[in-house]
């Protein structure tokens, strides 16, 4: 199993939204990200609007993310939040997730 840990921006306007957007999240979607290998997953916010994600993974992150692709809600959800990020590119929202190193962990 991979840890995959990543971050992101919020944009401060669609912080409240975006919390409350999480709170109801598509019942297909969710079926989605655990069909492609995204287990265990949380997403941590700082009252800035910066979020920090953690998964785990069979795989990789580029391999659930490539999975998650193929999913027609994946595309309707990305549609979605697209306007709550601080985004690097609107195109391509992979890159909106920035993956972190793993530097240490702890069983």
């Amino acid at each position: 199993m991979t840890r995959v840990g990543f971050t992101f921006k919020v944009r401060a306007d669609k912080i409240e939204l975006y919390k409350r957007c999480h709170e109801v999240v598509w019942p297909a979607m969710l079926e989605a990200l655990t069909r492609h290998g995204w287990h265990n997953y949380s997403l941590f916010m700082q009252s800035d609007g910066q979020v920090f994600g953690y998964f785990e993974t069979p795989d990789s992150f580029q391999a659930a993310w490539e999975g998650m692709s193929t999913e027609v809600i994946n595309t309707k959800w990305q549609d979605l939040m697209m306007p709550f990020f601080e985004a690097i590119d609107e195109d391509s929202p992979e890159l909106n997730m920035i993956e972190l190193e793993e530097v240490f962990h702890l069983d």
